[in-house]
């Protein structure tokens, strides 16, 4: 066993079955002698719902969810030229929600339909690893913890927008305005980047937030499984000691009935 195989097992598992799993596996490794890797097996995170259905993917729709990274892959090489998006954005669409269907149908399956809350992050996570490159290969290895979600406007690394005026449709015909005023370069509103940066921060607290109580959860269960493996040994421990003691009270009473049978020979 190495770390990548253990951790492709792991978050490969239902939520609810992957710290006993997690601990089976550190327990394995620590058997072994591997005491290192014991402990980065022990660190992992248990993944929320959502993350693990969009981890099925990766296992059993590789190839949709491929399909879906490469035009990811084209969205954001064509974000420099502004050509081609039209057709990349439908397809991308057209991916997202077939692949959103398949992640149900998945979780269903293994037992752990998702609610709409988890549907809602795997559609994110998706959209998300179209349009950020660190995220398209988190979701391709298949080991997410949490969902993914990309607050911007742009694909990450991609500050400027698109020229004006490419992949969009026509406008309706209308009043021409004079051409100082179309010349005019669009400002964003302040107070709309500013709740646009708030939102941000919040998302991020949220996220951090999460994380942290996810770790707590994770380590109060291994605590709880500690203790029961401690109570499981007491008892197991209990069991040996009554046991000897049963058998020493019965050498004890053979002993007492040979002496009396040896005092009746005397005496006779």
């Amino acid at each position: 066993m190495d770390f990548s195989s253990a951790a492709d097992e792991l978050y490969g598992v239902p939520p609810a079955r992957f710290v006993a799993a997690r601990n089976r596996l550190a327990r394995e490794a620590k058997r072994d002698g591997d005491a290192p890797l014991a402990r980065r097996i022990g660190a992992l995170r248990r993944p929320t719902l959502s993350a693990w259905a969009v981890n099925l993917l990766s296992r059993s729709a590789a190839g949709e969810l491929e399909r879906l990274l490469e035009v990811g892959a084209g969205m954001r090489a064509a974000w420099g030229s502004g050509g081609g998006l039209h057709d990349l954005e439908q397809r991308r669409a057209r991916l997202v929600a077939s692949l959103v269907r398949t992640a149900g149908d998945l979780a269903a399956d293994a037992g752990a339909p998702l609610r709409e809350q988890a549907v809602r992050e795997v559609e994110d996570t998706l959209q998300a690893a179209t349009v950020d490159g660190g995220i398209a290969e988190e979701v391709r290895e298949g080991r997410l913890a949490q969902p993914r979600s990309h607050t911007g406007f742009v694909p990450a690394g991609f500050p400027m927008a698109p020229p004006a005026g490419r992949e969009r449709a026509e406008p309706e015909p209308g009043p021409k305005r004079p051409p100082a005023e179309e010349k005019k370069p669009a400002r964003p509103k302040p107070h709309t980047a500013r709740t646009n940066a708030a939102r941000a921060r919040r998302a991020e607290t949220l996220r951090k937030r999460a994380e942290e109580a996810e770790r707590r959860l994770a380590e109060r269960a291994d605590q709880a499984g500690a203790a029961k493996r401690a109570a499981d040994e007491a008892s197991a421990e209990v069991g040996r000691l009554r046991r000897e003691l049963d058998r020493a009270v019965a050498e004890r009473d053979a002993a007492s009935r040979r002496a009396a049978r040896a005092e009746q020979h005397r005496n006779r």
